[in-house]
């Protein structure tokens, strides 16, 4: 398999950083979505938001190399058998799916520094309360990202079953491509 993209197939950084991106945001949601149920005894209750807040942090880094390698080496061609209105779908969805990513990170972001104190990234470093201390930022922040968070899941699920479509019913190479074949 390649390292770099090229006219007509995802190279192996690219399809690496797809699949962890996608990995940590259905972990994150879930985990988001379970953590919020649990009661100040729990033994949970601690460590769920530090791994939350960890991972997305680290997906927060991952999405920008992501968007600087393609911007680095490009991407594949877009398939000639998909229509135009697929095309633009396409290219619709997945800038919606990158900005709808950053949303959620950066509200992320808001709640957790919301009291001044950095966001810790499992021990290794720190980033720091940039803004902090605005009226209701935490729960103002957190509706955000529910929202935000939500929509990205329904976007998701909707970009995996176009994938889908393509593998199964017009059977072309749409998948393939991101599994590396």
């Amino acid at each position: 398999m390649r390292w770099r993209n090229d006219q007509a197939h995802w190279g192996a950084v690219s399809i690496t950083l797809h699949w962890l991106s996608a990995l940590a945001v259905f972990g994150l949601f879930i985990l988001g979505l379970w953590m919020t149920g649990l009661g100040y005894y729990d033994t949970w209750y601690h460590k769920a938001p530090y791994i939350h807040k960890s991972v997305g942090a680290l997906l927060f880094i991952i999405t920008a190399a992501r968007l600087a390698w393609l911007q680095a080496v490009g991407h594949p061609a877009e398939l000639t058998s998909n229509t135009p209105q697929e095309r633009l779908a396409a290219r619709f969805v997945h800038l919606a799916l990158y900005l709808l990513l950053f949303g959620v990170m950066v509200s992320g972001y808001f709640i957790s520094t919301a009291d001044g104190r950095p966001l810790e990234v499992f021990s290794w470093f720190t980033v720091p309360a940039a803004i902090s201390g605005l009226d209701d930022q935490e729960d103002i922040a957190g509706t955000v990202h529910l929202i935000l968070a939500i929509t990205l899941i329904g976007l998701a699920i909707l970009h995996t079953a176009a994938a889908l479509k393509h593998h199964f019913i017009d059977r072309d190479s749409t998948l393939l491509r991101m599994l590396g074949r």
